[in-house]
């Protein structure tokens, strides 16, 4: 592909950007992600900027990407803008371009540093289909009562060891009330810190398995609701708000 005309501009504006993807985007690499997401900004005529070289791409960072197979509500990217543009038209635009199943539900001027860094923990909720909530309520306890838990997990560089137990900041089943549902499915909200490598749902799974013998009989469905700092309280703050705090600033 080759850029167009104004690509060679430098960066005149950063935006970054929360977006949901699920249905079954929720199954599609990254890289397909990055598909998806640089034709929508054609489809929107964006003045993007592109890198330099023999080869151009668009200037997108992604941060903290969902792992194949989960839903989010909380992805972020960032993008960069020969023109600047108006933030709330550069969303519209860009739903109007996304499939149903991908839909940007934030967007803000980057105007402060060290985005990436802010995205250190996950809020996730799984469920657990015709599992019992007592049944997931004292796999649990099990699993916070361990001060270690190895999980393996396989990457490109073979099998690695990680300490599930160690990443989660909290889990607890929730105490939901479902008067017209008779099947069981046990709730369960998840903070863990992200890392590197990150322990992911998948990992917490396998250390309730190990830790407390929670074998779910049908695939659970992993949400991710919130990424971002990790407040002394155990929840999640939105890594968007110090440049919505220099917005405010400024006027």
């Amino acid at each position: 592909m080759n850029a167009p005309a104004h690509a060679s501009a430098p960066v005149a504006q950063r935006l970054r950007l929360r977006y949901a993807r699920g249905g079954r985007l929720r199954f599609a690499s990254h890289r397909d992600f990055q598909r998806v997401f640089e034709r929508a900004i054609r489809r929107a005529s964006l003045p993007m900027a592109y890198s330099q070289g023999f080869n151009p791409h668009p200037r997108i960072s992604y941060a903290g990407a969902a792992p194949t197979g989960a839903a989010s509500e909380a992805e972020y990217l960032e993008i960069g803008l020969t023109v600047p543009c108006d933030p709330d038209k550069v969303m519209a635009a860009l739903n109007l371009a996304l499939p149903t199943d991908m839909q940007v539900l934030d967007i803000v001027e980057g105007r402060t540093a060290g985005f990436a860094e802010r995205l250190e923990a996950s809020t996730w909720q799984l469920a657990l289909p015709e599992v019992d909530s007592a049944v997931a309520a004292a796999a649990v306890a099990d699993l916070l009562a361990a001060e270690r838990v190895e999980v393996e997990r396989l990457t490109k560089d073979g099998k690695r060891t990680l300490d599930a137990r160690a990443a989660i900041v909290s889990l607890r089943v929730e105490d939901l009330v479902r008067p017209t549902r008779t099947d069981p499915c046990a709730i369960l909200d998840l903070v863990v810190r992200n890392g590197s490598p990150s322990v992911r749902p998948d990992d917490v799974l396998a250390a309730l398995r190990k830790a407390g013998d929670l074998v779910p009989p049908v695939t659970p469905r992993a949400t991710r609701l919130a990424q971002g700092p990790l407040l002394a309280a155990g929840g999640v703050a939105d890594p968007l708000g110090p440049d919505r705090f220099e917005v405010a600033a400024e006027v």
